[in-house]
């Protein structure tokens, strides 16, 4: 559990990184995928995104958006575990698409693996509105140093 200024003390209260996120606003590519971050913290992300106008042209809802979102989702959590003052990048990133999604919103929770001094790796699950599983993914993300 991070803490601010990493005191481990009852008194402090953990930082609302959900507001956090919103007040740093989206990327462009988030904005346009319709990307909404619900929940934010190191270890654990949750977002979703609509199927509709991320599809391809046969109505599912493209591989790419997925990989997207699970992106989003792992970039964001680095970020916020390496702080406003560190630049992060991401360096690998795979998915595997298990069913379609072709209406409403997919729903994408990742859960860090590792949150170390210089990467950051996390898994991201994606579910359909009915909670079935429609992607698994994994990104790993560097935190560069400062310059």
């Amino acid at each position: 559990m991070a803490l601010i200024l990493g005191i481990n003390s009852p008194t402090m209260t953990q930082p609302n990184y959900l507001e956090i996120v919103r007040e740093r606003g989206s990327g462009a590519l988030d904005k346009k995928m319709g990307i909404e971050i619900l929940e934010a913290s190191p270890e654990r992300l949750v977002g979703r995104m609509p199927v509709e106008g991320n599809t391809q042209p046969i109505g599912l809802l493209h591989g790419g958006a997925n990989v997207v979102l699970a992106e989003s989702l792992g970039s964001i959590g680095t970020q916020i575990h390496a702080g406003p003052q560190r630049k992060i990048v991401g360096v690998d990133i795979n998915a595997t698409h298990h069913k379609s999604a072709t209406s409403g919103y997919v729903t994408g929770v990742a859960t860090a693996v590792s949150l170390g001094k210089t990467l950051c790796v996390y898994e991201i699950v994606i579910t359909n509105d009915q909670g079935q599983r429609t992607c698994s993914a994994r990104i790993t993300c560097m935190i560069l140093a400062e310059r």
